[in-house]
């Protein structure tokens, strides 16, 4: 291994998942990608790698050769060296620029064992590659240009996606659809501040390269339209990771048997006897193509019991991180009170529906008039009930589902921003919007209206990777496995 390590190295890595499987592949890229190959594949045509088509698979012996042979140093004491034949599998040479990194690359595909995989990445150690760092290989595909930074980011969303919707949102990323209006934005800007600076260095020429009604009208419709792009943040975040329901309520009154529900399964323990949920439950359904992770909570009162205290301490604590809440109430309970009836509910501030259970109790004229006085006294939507009966939870899942995934979005129609590190980006480039429309409007000098453009056009470009630093680099591609 080199002692120091360079983006020219050859890399490879073993780029499938640790484990058995029918099929493992070691991964090799960069300018010696065909040289560190053919030490350890022959292909069964006899032909060499750099004769073959490129982009085509082609069958193969995979063969260790030992070191000694690799160096020159063809003969031992006792005599002639062997190479050892390990498996048999496919070679596909991906000749440099039309492949993921850019680079010449080099994939084996084997069978999934850990030990051919291990021995197989060894021998290229050998034959003079370097073990590839987290994220290296797509780290490459960026410095090459192959992909931006945004990109980049939705090859680590794919992997992880657990849902169809996040999938959906990561493949719209991957094919550039943020990259795309991010760089129009940005050259929009860097244009205005292009005639801006020329205005300036010419100011003794008397040429007005643009106007400031012209410049406040264009500022003013790329500042809405980053705001757009910044209101789909919240929404973005929860269809990439999935949402946070809570399910909260006074003891007894269904949470645990709604969880169970939900989940189709008796995940949680159910019993007559209030206080029997001492502790926060979590388990992960996926509706419709959102991931959802449902929480089942402590029952929510006056109590001096220390562990049951210790609970409801935690129901709260998952309310605060909640991005739905499911507030049960026991309706059998209400319907005969329900003007007198001394509510407790989360905060306002939080996406909250109101779950009426227990309704095959009361007649529907009573479920009525309940759910219209609790819309009116809580501003929520209300959500009659039976987990007895099975009836209305499919209205909850469709609820849960409609307050995060907007028609927009299954219409593919809008960016949507998924990622904090974009959030904050746009954030920065709305701030330094203002500041030059302000600077505008009060006829400051161009200069200061010059400074803020040149900022914004940077936050923008932060986004995709125009302008960034190696901390932020090496802390994006730190979340990838070796291997991607």
């Amino acid at each position: 291994m080199p002692a120091v390590e360079t983006p020219e190295d050859t890399i490879c890595a073993i780029a499938t998942p640790a484990g058995e499987g029918g099929i493992g592949i070691v991964r090799i890229s960069g300018p010696h990608a065909v040289d560190i190959a053919g030490h350890v594949v022959r292909l069964r045509s006899k032909r060499s790698l750099l004769s073959v088509t490129s982009h085509q698979l082609h069958l193969a012996d995979i063969v260790l050769r030992p070191v000694s042979s690799i160096d020159s140093r063809s003969r031992s004491k006792t005599g002639p060296l062997t190479e050892e034949i390990v498996d048999e599998g496919l070679v596909v040479y991906m000749k440099a620029p039309r492949s993921f990194t850019a680079e010449d690359v080099v994939e084996i595909h084997c069978h999934g064992s850990g030990i051919v995989l291990q021995r197989v990445c060894e021998a290229c150690l050998a034959a003079g590659a370097r073990l590839a760092q987290a994220g290296e290989f797509t780290k490459r595909a960026f410095l090459k240009g192959r992909l931006d930074l945004s990109q980049a980011e939705a090859v680590l969303d794919t992997i992880r996606a657990k849902s169809e919707l996040s999938l959906r949102l990561a493949q719209r990323q991957l094919r550039g659809e943020l990259a795309q209006e991010v760089h129009r934005l940005r050259t929009g800007l860097v244009g205005l501040l292009a005639h801006l600076e020329a205005g300036i260095d010419f100011a003794e020429e008397n040429i007005a390269f643009v106007g400031r009604d012209e410049m406040r009208a264009s500022l003013q419709e790329t500042l809405a339209q980053v705001r757009r792009m910044l209101a789909s943040a919240e929404s973005g975040r929860v269809l990439r990771d999935g949402v946070r329901a809570v399910i909260t309520g006074e003891p007894n009154v269904g949470k645990s048997s709604l969880l169970n529900s939900l989940l189709r399964e008796a995940r949680a323990i159910v019993t007559d006897i209030p206080g029997t949920t001492r502790d926060t439950i979590e388990e992960s359904v996926v509706w419709d193509g959102l991931r959802v992770t449902l929480i089942d909570t402590a029952g929510l009162r006056d109590t001096t019991d220390l562990v049951e205290l210790a609970g409801i301490r935690r129901s709260k604590e998952a309310q605060d991180q909640a991005d739905v809440i499911l507030h049960v109430l026991d309706g059998s309970q209400l319907v005969e009170n329900m003007e007198l009836r001394n509510f407790c509910f989360p905060s306002l501030g939080q996406e909250r529906l109101v779950i009426v259970n227990k309704s095959d109790l009361i007649d529907a004229a009573s479920v009525q008039s309940l759910s219209d006085v609790l819309r009116a006294r809580t501003g929520s939507k209300v959500l009659p009930i039976s987990v007895h009966r099975g009836e209305g939870l499919e209205a909850v899942k469709s609820a849960v589902r409609a307050q995060f995934v907007k028609p927009s979005f299954e219409a593919n129609d809008g960016v949507v921003v998924t990622h904090i590190r974009h959030r904050v980006a746009l954030e920065q480039a709305e701030t330094s919007l203002q500041e030059s429309l302000i600077s505008i409007e009060r006829g400051l000098a161009p200069e200061f209206v010059a400074v803020d453009l040149r900022g914004a056009a940077d936050a923008l470009g932060e986004i995709v990777g125009a302008i960034t630093s190696d901390e932020v680099l090496d802390r994006i591609f730190s979340e990838f496995c070796i291997g991607k």
